[in-house]
Formats: C-alpha cells, sequence, structure tokens
C-alpha cells in the first residue's frame, strides 16, 4: 500500500488517512493490515457469519468540515471477503468556501469480496464537498456497494439552497473502465425537475458481476414504485432511489442488498449488528 500522508493541523484542516488490508487465513478472512492518520479508525473486526469479517469504520469528531481531506484505502486479497460499514450517519458541514474532499479506493482481488454498506452522509445547506468512489477489480472480483446523500435538513426546515457537491464513481477492471460516472448537485440542480426535483435525498447502489437474472429481481423490488430504477450495463447493475427521506431509501437498499446477496455473492444477507442499535 502507498505510504500515509502527514496529519495536518486543525485550522489547516484536516488530513485523515485510514488503509485496511484483509487476507483469507484459517477459514475466514483476517484484517492483516490497518494503519491509519488522523481522526480515522476502525472497530476489532467481528464474525457474525463466521468466514466474512465485518469491520465499522469509525471518524470521531462526527463530521467533516471545508478543508478536511479523508482517505479510505481498502484492499482484499485473493479469497477474502469483507463488509464494511459505519455506526451513524456521516456529515459534511457548512463551508467558509474552502471544499471538503472524500476519497474512497476498493481494490479488489480474484476472488475477492468487498461489501462497502456505509449508513447514510448528511450533507448540511452552504457545504461543499468533493466525493470520490474508486473500484478497482481485478477478474474474478465481485462487490456490492451503496451511497445515500440527505441533502440539508428538512425536519428543521433547512433546504439545500446553497451548497455544492461533486460526486464520482470510477469502476474499472483490470484497469479498463466499466463505469466512470460524474454527478453535481448544486442548489439550482436540488430543486430542478431535471435534477432532484426537491428531494431531500437520493442514492446508488452498484454490484457487480451481475446479470439479468439479478436485474429482474431488482426490478420485482420496485414494482409500481416511483423514483426507484435500475439498469444493467457491462455486468455492473446499478440501482437509483430519491425520496424526502433517508432512511426510506436505506431501508429500500437494503431490501435489494438482501435480496441480491446470494445470487451475486453465493452467500445469504446477515445484516451487521450496529444496524440495529
Amino acid at each position: 500500500m502507498p505510504s500515509l500522508p502527514s496529519a495536518k493541523p486543525a485550522q489547516d484542516g484536516w488530513q485523515a488517512c485510514l488503509q485496511l488490508g484483509f487476507v483469507a487465513s484459517g477459514g475466514r478472512t483476517v484484517l492483516k493490515h490497518r494503519s491509519h492518520v488522523g481522526p480515522l479508525a476502525v472497530q476489532r473486526p467481528f464474525y457474525p457469519e463466521a468466514e466474512v469479517c465485518h469491520v465499522y469504520l469509525l471518524h470521531p469528531p462526527g463530521g467533516v468540515v471545508g478543508g478536511d481531506e479523508i482517505t479510505i484505502r481498502v484492499s482484499a486479497e485473493s479469497g477474502s471477503h469483507a463488509l464494511l460499514t459505519t455506526p451513524a450517519a456521516g456529515k459534511f458541514y457548512r463551508s467558509d468556501g474552502r471544499v471538503a474532499q472524500q476519497r474512497v479506493s476498493l481494490q479488489i482481488a480474484t476472488g475477492a469480496v468487498v461489501e462497502w454498506l456505509p449508513q447514510e452522509t448528511i450533507i448540511f445547506e452552504e457545504a461543499r464537498v468533493r466525493s470520490t468512489n474508486q473500484i478497482d477489480l481485478q477478474p474474478g472480483a465481485r462487490f456490492i456497494a451503496w451511497e445515500v446523500l440527505a441533502f440539508g435538513r428538512p425536519a428543521a426546515g433547512e433546504g439545500f439552497t446553497a451548497g455544492m457537491a461533486q460526486l464520482q464513481w470510477r469502476i474499472t477492471q483490470s484497469g479498463k473502465a466499466l463505469l466512470n460516472e460524474k454527478l453535481l448537485i448544486d442548489a439550482e440542480a436540488f430543486s430542478a425537475r431535471w435534477g432532484l426535483a426537491g428531494h431531500a435525498c437520493c442514492g446508488s447502489l452498484l454490484a457487480y458481476p451481475a446479470d439479468k437474472q439479478a436485474l429482474e429481481i431488482v426490478r420485482e423490488i420496485i414494482g409500481e414504485q416511483d423514483l426507484r430504477s435500475v439498469t444493467l450495463i457491462d455486468g455492473v447493475l446499478i440501482c437509483r432511489g430519491m425520496d424526502q427521506r433517508a432512511d426510506i431509501i436505506s431501508a429500500f437498499f437494503k431490501q435489494v442488498w438482501q435480496a441480491l446477496r446470494e445470487p451475486l455473492l453465493q452467500r445469504q444477507a446477515v445484516s451487521p449488528r450496529i444496524w440495529a442499535t
């Protein structure tokens, strides 16, 4: 893995980095490599389903402000299976004009599986965010990942009349691009009919490798529901949702994950314990 950056003092914005390396050993997946700089860490691994390693990512400050840079790098070696989630929602607070950055990199080897299933991210009004999710696959690698974004705080009467979120998903296999998607949500895109049309929450769930059977499973779940969609591009299943509440989109994605886990990953769904607290 590349070397870690140095942590910057709070007045310049925190530069936090977490690196995790998973390997198959002794009939289960173990967290062989773990290093971090700045306020980013993990709890001890859990094994609610024996072989699969469940890990909870912790960000003690509880939120990200302008100038902060968060980097998470995960590598899974052949035969390993890691599920990563968070104990609570992430938060990007109002900015003084500087951009807060988050970079997530998943490197998945042949025969390895990674499930990236964080709880929702709240982007406060006037926040300025740049978020990148990079997934690098080797042949035979598999993953399920999602991102749920909540803009403003509708319960507190706050919308998203100012601010910006630049979002990117990039998926490659052996260096070949399978998906390269960029999205900009600002005040105009938040309110416009061609954008979120005022919906406070949106999300994406991606899975690979998927086929027409997986596509039909998700279509069956969606049924006649509005503001839900699914498509299949080069083996990547892409499921979308919009709503006024993040918990509704999260529940929808969990339903999709539970239905897809066995046909795509050959394992019945076992939810992380932290989701029940």
